[in-house]
């Protein structure tokens, strides 16, 4: 076997090589994309111009009017209210966006009913490179504590990153790899949070120092715990504590060595078991910065230990397992960019990064159960055209290959390993009212399997796919600040590793998951259309979606038990998945330094499996609306979410009661914006509701955390 690690080394060298001598010995100059996290400070919310914001993820930055779909942007103010340990919960009040909940660590978004192999989750550009999209149980290696900006992008730009991109990216970015040379000695920013549902202690930092004119070293960290998290009722729902009371009246089985008390299972309340973390992060990186260009490497180690949320036992027969994970990943990231000036093109981008991750699920004993191993590398080149009149445009490469393997008794998966590389080209028209954009994606994906001699149970072998995906949008700016879009796209995905190779007993979730070698291709045809207006004091984004897939994959649990857990089987079929998402602002009054501010969305997912039914895990309607005041120093709002009954539901899939929740903040900024200093506080839940997230695996075992009031302070000077 090739050795990814020796890959990444030439890779990086490559890059360096090939960007040496290519920048101009010049004074300092941002990266593309800056100008628009220079407001990502406290307050900067506050009479913020609608529509202005520019979207970085994608090949070519874009105002937020101008793209063909729905966008979100979490920075400022903002992001400091809705930190979370996992980035899935960060996001959760997002339109469109819910989360898979399995325990506060681990939990993925979830985007237009969408999650796992549909869904990527980058840094700056590139993949986490973890095993998170293997399963709900493993967390994503990435931390909202060091985010300066999130974006969650879906559409015909989010291909660029990949197939498995079709439900959306969301792409974290930090400043590990800096971007600009700090115009002071040096520039320290930091975070520190309280929540009392979990009693979760957490604080985050990082420094920028010059040194001379165009070089920059960069340091950050972080460090959170938290215990078991408080929710607002029992565990199990109420149909599941009277099968668990049921149970309890039937005389154990004799023969088994430690009978379940499924009458104590019933009683769980007030606290959710085996769901404290603890979590440290390390990293460094260094940078030259001129006008021609930059160049940059960072080094970042993750380390985490936290329980899932046990799937308690509530019939004879049935596992009851409470596992741990240990997880650890190391990571070289490297970015390049020249810009060349020329009559062709006007830059090149390169980005890469190399991560070495395992993760152990340890039994109650502290002993390793599994021990999940993954080496994976990714890069990416970016040719941005230089523009010509109304023509612009962006065309590039990427690669991605993984080593993966799992060893011990439940292992659910051979070792396997995955290359992928594709060609994507997007192409932009723009007639100032008029915008036209075309985009196109070829990739090819090679999958091999080779079990051991004492795995004759799964597959061994390779299968390779050759992927083709194309869009076509248009849009139409009309009146003062409208403009509505259209996009059509086709897209085409490979069957994940885990799809594929999958026949075995899996902990952390509970189940018995059997892949299919024989998949083809996913295929998908997609409309959106999308209408955006914003004015004096108002902000308007509604979008409509549709798409139809062929050969769908999802899991089918059969009603079958194999080792004590449910059999899942990936299945392929026809889907049809379509939807909205509505949000927007009004200030209702302005006076003085004060504004009554309204704002407000919602959101709908409708999936259906052809043969199946409905599919499993969609979200329900959603609204949610907020009223506030907002100055220069001080901001207070609160909220509503109104989340639907959940009663569209596919087989062996239990309904899901909707919930009312109530939150409240107040942002300060003690000197306004002049001096970078502010505090967060926020009550969420605070009525207490027992509210459960039907796209969660474990939303029948464990619920949304209850009561939380929390505090944080952010400083960036």
């Amino acid at each position: 076997m090739r050795s990814i690690a020796l890959r990444a080394s030439c890779a990086v060298i490559g890059v360096l090589a090939g960007a040496n001598g290519a920048w101009a010995q010049a004074a300092p100059s941002p990266a593309p994309g800056d100008a628009a996290s220079a407001s990502d400070r406290p307050g900067d919310s506050y009479h913020r111009e609608p529509g202005r914001e520019i979207v970085v993820t994608g090949v070519l930055p874009t105002e937020r009017q101008d793209m063909l779909s729905g966008v979100a942007i979490l920075q400022g103010a903002e992001l400091t209210q809705k930190l979370r340990p996992s980035i899935g919960e960060t996001l959760s009040r997002t339109a469109g966006v819910s989360a898979t909940s399995f325990g506060p660590s681990a939990s993925r978004p979830v985007l237009r009913g969408l999650q796992g192999e549909r869904v990527r989750v980058l840094t700056d550009g590139i993949g986490s490179i973890d095993v998170s999209n293997t399963s709900v149980d493993h967390a994503t290696v990435v931390n909202p504590l060091l985010a300066e900006r999130i974006e969650v992008l879906r559409g015909p730009q989010s291909l660029l990153y990949g197939s498995s991109a079709i439900g959306g990216v969301v792409n974290v970015l930090d400043k590990r790899i800096p971007t600009a040379v700090p115009d002071e000695p040096f520039h320290l920013g930091a975070i520190a949070t309280y929540g009392s549902a979990a009693n979760e202690r957490s604080a985050a930092g990082s420094l920028d120092v010059p040194l001379a004119s165009h070089w920059v070293i960069h340091a950050d960290g972080s460090y959170l715990k938290s215990d078991d998290i408080r929710i607002g009722g029992h565990a199990l729902t109420p149909a599941l504590r009277a099968q668990a009371l049921a149970s309890s009246l039937v005389p154990p089985d004799p023969e088994e060595e430690e009978p379940i008390d499924f009458a104590a299972n019933a009683a769980v309340k007030g606290k959710l078991p085996n769901t404290a973390s603890k979590t440290w992060t390390a990293g460094a990186g260094i940078a030259y910065i001129a006008d021609g260009g930059s160049l940059g490497l960072a080094y970042s180690h993750y380390d985490s230990l936290y329980g899932v949320p046990i799937r308690f036992a509530t019939e004879p027969g049935q596992e009851q397992e409470g596992p741990r994970l240990s997880l650890l990943q190391n990571r070289l990231d490297a970015r390049a960019e020249v810009d060349t000036g020329g009559g062709v093109l006007q830059s090149v981008r390169m980005r890469l990064g190399y991560a070495n991750y395992r993760h152990f699920e340890l039994e109650e004993d502290g002993a390793v159960g599994t021990a999940f191993y993954n080496k994976g590398m990714e890069g990416r080149i970016e040719l941005t055209q230089a523009k010509r009149g109304a023509w612009s445009g962006a065309t590039g490469g990427q690669f991605y290959v993984r080593d993966f393997n799992v060893v011990g008794e439940e292992a659910f998966l051979p070792k396997n390993s995955t290359e992928q590389w594709g060609l994507f080209t997007l192409q932009q028209l723009d007639y100032g009212a008029l915008k036209l954009e075309a985009g196109a994606r070829f990739e090819h994906t090679s999958l091999s399997s080779s079990p051991t001699g004492d795995q004759p149970q799964f597959f061994s072998g390779k299968r390779g796919f050759d992927a083709f995906s194309g869009s076509l949008g248009a849009s139409y700016g009309f009146g003062d600040g409208w403009r509505l879009g259209l996009n059509v796209s086709r897209t085409e995905r490979a069957p994940a590793g885990e799809e594929l190779f999958a026949n075995g007993p899996h902990a952390g979730t509970e189940a018995f998951e059997v892949g299919n070698p024989d998949f083809q291709l996913e295929k998908a045809w997609s409309v959106e259309a999308i209408l955006r207006g914003h004015g004096p004091g108002y902000t308007l984004e509604a979008s409509v979606y549709h798409t139809w897939f062929s050969n769908f994959i999802y899991e089918d649990r059969t009603g079958e038990d194999e080792d004590g857990l449910p059999v899942y089987l990936f299945r392929q079929a026809g889907a049809r998945y379509y939807g909205f998402e509505l949000q927007g602002s009004l200030t209702l009054a302005r006076i003085g330094d004060l504004d009554l501010v309204a704002d407000g969305l919602a959101d709908y997912t409708h999936a259906r499996i052809d043969g199946a039914g409905p599919a499993p895990r969609i979200p329900p309607l959603r609204l949610l609306g907020g009223l506030g005041v907002n100055s220069r120093k001080i901001d207070v709002r609160g909220e509503v979410e109104w989340v639907d009954d959940q009663t569209r539901i596919s087989a062996f899939e239990a309904p899901t009661n909707g919930y009312t929740m109530v939150n409240a903040e107040v942002n300060f900024r003690p000197w306004g914006n002049e001096r970078p200093l502010s505090f967060a506080l926020s009550a969420n839940n605070i009525l207490d509701v027992d509210a459960r997230r039907h796209a969660s695996f474990l939303k029948d075992y464990a619920p949304l955390a209850g009561r939380d009031i929390r505090v944080s302070a952010r400083v960036n000077f």
